[in-house]
């Protein structure tokens, strides 16, 4: 039996028409979505099959469309038998990963997210918060830079892989760390599509809110490893899953040390599921000779599982 793991994306990811090839071939599928209509109180449906983009872009819609798309990938590869032996997911998309790991519910996560998301949104002014991706500079050489920062705020956000750092701040702040940045050697400082500064101090404001939130939520001990953004390393129990899901908000989302100790658990492939190529593409700068597949379509999906199910009679 062959070993993979699943890694599902996080917010940027997003685009108009994501899940409904699946939705249109799939009656379980379409109960999912119809499910998440009736648990968010809104067509999402219809905002994830024809948009706006503007409102699919919206933390609050974007969050619980990804989670959707991801599970609802999930449930086709759970028909086709085929399971993870472990997961990680990047920022939202851990969520993603408990619930693939039997740590949430599809029912609690759903929720759990659109108020994650607008919590997220409302925790700094609209507009004057945002983030950018560094290439070309290591996290010593981006973290000396923003010292020359004084009276904005901008901090690490995520380590995706090597040569590529995403910082998070201010607008001023972001601005400013550019000019540094480009200063110190960094090839590009490229402005991401977010509408706030997530995983950054400017999101402790949601904290507590979060953490109220959370806690009425049933989250039990995962079936299989899930690898923490926080820490970098496999979580099962519950409880660690809950303050590690509450500190995640404001820290950096640590995907490329992730790899690094998934990559030593001799796995045959890292599958990444639900819209977009994103984390695949990271995985082949951290380790080009990992076999992945990105599974976003029928058939993405349909070559996986030949590929998973080739020799298996043997």
């Amino acid at each position: 039996m062959k070993r993979v793991t699943f890694m599902f994306p996080g917010q940027g990811s997003q685009a108009v028409g994501m899940g409904k090839e699946f939705y249109e071939h799939f009656s379980e599928v379409k109960d999912l979505f119809q499910q998440a209509n009736d648990l968010l109180n809104k067509d999402i449906t219809s905002l994830m099959f024809e948009g706006p983009a503007e409102g699919l872009t919206e933390t609050e819609n974007a969050q619980p469309a990804l989670l959707l798309t991801s599970i609802a990938i999930h449930t086709l590869l759970a028909k086709a038998e085929i399971s993870p032996v472990m997961t990680v997911g990047h920022s939202l998309g851990e969520y993603s990963a408990l619930v693939a790991a039997g740590a949430l519910t599809l029912e609690s996560a759903l929720p759990l997210v659109a108020m994650r998301g607008k919590l997220m949104e409302e925790a700094f002014p609209k507009g004057q918060g945002t983030m950018a991706a560094v290439l070309g500079l290591s996290q010593t050489e981006i973290e000396d830079a923003l010292k020359g920062i004084t009276n904005e705020i901008v901090d690490i956000a995520n380590l995706n892989c090597p040569g590529q750092i995403v910082i998070s701040g201010s607008k001023a702040g972001i601005e400013e760390a550019a000019t540094l940045l480009k200063e110190h050697g960094a090839k590009r400082v490229l402005p991401l599509n977010v509408s706030g500064p997530f995983h950054s101090r400017l999101m402790k404001s949601a904290n507590e809110e979060f953490a109220n939130y959370l806690n009425k939520v049933e989250i039990r001990d995962a079936a299989i490893p899930v690898y923490a953004n926080v820490s970098a390393q496999p979580v099962i129990a519950s409880s660690e899953i809950k303050d590690l899901l509450i500190k995640q908000l404001y820290s950096p989302v640590r995907f490329e040390e992730s790899i690094h100790h998934m990559l030593e658990q001799d796995v045959d492939a890292f599958v990444e599921v639900g819209n977009g190529k994103v984390l695949s593409g990271l995985l082949r700068k951290i380790d080009r000779k990992a076999q992945t597949f990105a599974i976003q379509d029928m058939k993405s999906m349909e070559e996986f599982i030949a590929w998973y199910k080739e020799d298996a009679s043997c």
